[in-house]
């Protein structure tokens, strides 16, 4: 994790970025749409120009094994950032955020793992995801 409080907006809530054509990436996204407490995250896709505008200082989005969260101007990525999702979903989702005081080195490697396998085991996306009027407004790149 680190801060970049001069390219984030702190006041517009937090944003996850995914890898948009990943399958595993987009499931995730209809998962947190399904079961967070309230609509506070907002989506965009690593590939777009808006992940390129938060995070041309300080991480190429060209590395699109990872999913990052910006919540507060702070940059989170990896397990740090699906764990502190989490804590957003409902009951009993949310209770996976306990797994943060498991070492990041440990967690890593279980999301390393699955990061790189994620195109063998899940596939790409052929096209776009449909989305509901009610979902779209959330993503920040359509």
């Amino acid at each position: 994790m680190y801060s970049n409080h001069n390219d984030t907006d702190s006041t517009s809530g937090p944003i996850v970025l995914f890898d948009g054509v990943c399958n595993l990436c987009n499931g995730w996204i209809r998962f947190i749409l399904k079961r967070e407490k309230n609509q506070s995250y907002r989506f965009a896709s690593l590939q777009s120009e808006t992940a390129k505008k938060l995070l041309h200082k300080n991480y190429s989005s060209q590395n699109l094994s990872s999913i990052i969260l910006i919540d507060n101007g702070t940059v989170y990525q990896k397990s740090d950032a699906i764990l502190r999702i989490c804590r957003n979903l409902n009951y009993p989702w949310n209770m996976i955020s306990i797994l943060l005081i498991v070492p990041v080195v440990l967690r890593n490697l279980a999301y390393d793992f699955i990061a790189i396998n994620r195109y063998r085991w899940f596939g790409k996306q052929q096209q776009c995801e449909v989305l509901s009027p009610e979902q779209k407004f959330r993503f920040l790149d359509l």
